[in-house]
């Protein structure tokens, strides 16, 4: 069950990204500063092979999640949920924020993806508290 947990786990993540980053598009494209091409899109942005990594390093994030929630006692949608924005906001966040400000880059940037890291662990660990 427990590798079931993680995969549906990183499947709710990796949905709600779609989803966030489809409503957030253009301000993250201008953000991130990434180039487009004639359409508007996002030069070699829609390769598979960059959605399959994104979904092994979701898949690594949320086991990690998985084993911390057991040690922790984290067993309820509640707990799982409240945990989960809890490493979104204060693990994963910071550390963008970090990333992104030795790389100069823009405020906009770090609170477009650490807002979607918050929302992603959180739905992340609402999922592994149902298990």
């Amino acid at each position: 069950m427990e590798l079931v947990s993680v995969i549906a786990a990183a499947a709710a993540a990796f949905v709600l990204g779609a989803v966030y980053y489809g409503a957030l598009a253009k301000p993250w494209v201008e953000a991130a500063g990434v180039e487009c091409d004639e359409t508007g899109k996002p030069k070699g942005g829609q390769s598979p092979a960059i959605f399959a990594m994104a979904f092994v390093l979701q898949l690594i994030v949320v086991g990690m999640m998985r084993h911390v929630f057991t040690l922790s006692g984290i067993d309820s949608l509640g707990a799982g949920l409240v945990g989960g924005a809890g490493v979104g906001l204060f693990f994963i966040s910071p550390w963008i924020a970090l990333n992104n400000m030795y790389g100069m880059r823009p405020v906009k940037l770090t609170l477009i993806d650490g807002g979607y890291a918050t929302l992603a662990c959180a739905a992340a660990g609402a999922v592994l508290g149902l298990f």
